[in-house]
């Protein structure tokens, strides 16, 4: 079950492009054990109005700041103005991790509990509106969203899961007080988290059945097959919705045939990665549809999707420059990180095209942040 990413196997920070924007790192105590979580706070945020929180969990194996870019939510955070916590797991086997059951079978922490302090300690500390605080995760962050709606659905209003699935553990004693809404993720050919499910792992039909049965849906789906945009990719999406369900709760799952263990959408592309969506988007997209009550009746922010200009970056691998083309018609902040943390380079760049001179940097993975958005940047020797 662990979980690899691509480029990813760093432990990071990255500050915002903004002296408004925070990333920040802290701990709580919790029953006898000092948890690690970041946090993202955009620069909308004002304490003024109460803002949603997203708790973004990471996979078996993985940490908070891989998630932080991994499954990224921060640039929908910016125009959206929600807080996005992604919490670090503790070690089993020497494996960061969160207590679910199924393979996590012999655990003794208390994640449930830990997330209601976690909740707690940054409602005293923000203005977080309590009636939309969602959860989320890849893999093992999934299975922990489910334990989520399951033990703590009187604190969290929806749920979202990206390759993850319910142990039998879960599945057996979830006892929601209300209708959740959940969004399930999930690629038929998923090698870790196996689509049809295990010994340790329901089956993901069997994950939609129960949920539906749950929030009392329509038994009916709708199902719209997305535009294959990313030919290449070599999977197609399938946009399955139960509707009807009490309180205007929906059980719906994006069905990514031929995908594998993967976040849609992410730039740190593996095999078995769809290009069609980006789950991050959808995620937030979902949520924010939802309070605690049930449907929003509020006007929630929604992120600015109107496509931007096309940054190209070239080449890759690159040696001494970097080429960047297609900028907006502004300038706009830079840096480049390294895998420790580092910050190498910083600027900003030319409205149009502008250069990048690489001449002090040593051959290795590094992150260009442009912006809002990131890019994955090899330098070669």
């Amino acid at each position: 079950m662990r979980i690899l990413y691509s480029l990813l196997c760093l432990v990071f920070i990255f500050p915002g492009t903004s002296s408004a924007q925070q990333t920040i790192t802290s701990t709580i105590q919790h029953d006898g054990q000092e948890r690690e979580y970041i946090l993202y706070i955009p620069a909308a945020y004002t304490g003024m109005d109460a803002v949603p929180l997203v708790l973004n969990f990471h996979g078996y194996g993985s940490n908070a700041a891989e998630q932080m870019w991994y499954g990224d939510f921060r640039p929908i955070a910016d125009t959206a103005n929600f807080l996005v916590v992604h919490p670090l797991g503790t070690l089993l086997n020497n494996t960061t991790h969160f207590n679910v059951g199924g393979w996590t079978l012999g655990s003794t922490t208390d994640d449930v509990g830990f997330t209601a302090a976690l909740i707690d300690s940054l409602s005293a500390q923000y203005t977080i509106d309590a009636d939309r605080i969602y959860s989320t995760g890849m893999s093992n962050g999934g299975f922990m969203s489910f334990v989520l709606a399951c033990q703590l659905s009187d604190r969290i209003a929806a749920i979202a899961s990206v390759t993850g699935s319910m142990t039998p553990e879960t599945y057996n004693s979830c006892d929601p007080v209300h209708p959740v809404p959940v969004l399930q993720m999930h690629g038929t050919s998923d090698g870790v988290v196996p689509y049809a499910g295990a010994l340790w792992t329901k089956s993901i039909n069997a994950v939609i059945d129960y949920w539906v049965d749950a929030n009392s849906c329509d038994p009916i789906p709708t199902t719209t097959l997305l535009p294959d945009i990313n030919t290449q990719d070599a999977s197609t999406v399938e946009h399955i919705v139960y509707p009807g369900g009490e309180n205007g709760a929906t059980m719906e799952h994006y069905k990514v045939t031929g995908g594998g263990h993967t976040w849609p959408g992410t730039i740190f592309t593996s095999g078995g990665t769809n290009q069609d969506i980006n789950a991050s988007l959808e995620i937030w997209r979902f949520f924010s549809r939802y309070t605690l009550s049930g449907l929003s009746n509020t006007s929630t922010v929604q992120p600015d999707t109107t496509p931007g200009s096309p940054i190209s970056i070239t080449p890759i691998p690159a040696r001494n420059d970097l080429l960047i083309t297609a900028l907006p018609d502004e300038r706009l902040p830079y840096q480049l990180v390294s895998v420790t943390g580092k910050t190498l380079l910083s600027g900003t760049l030319q409205p149009g095209e502008d250069n990048l001179n690489l001449g002090s940097i040593s051959s290795g993975y590094y992150i260009l942040r442009i912006g809002h958005q990131s890019f994955p940047i090899l330098v070669a020797e």
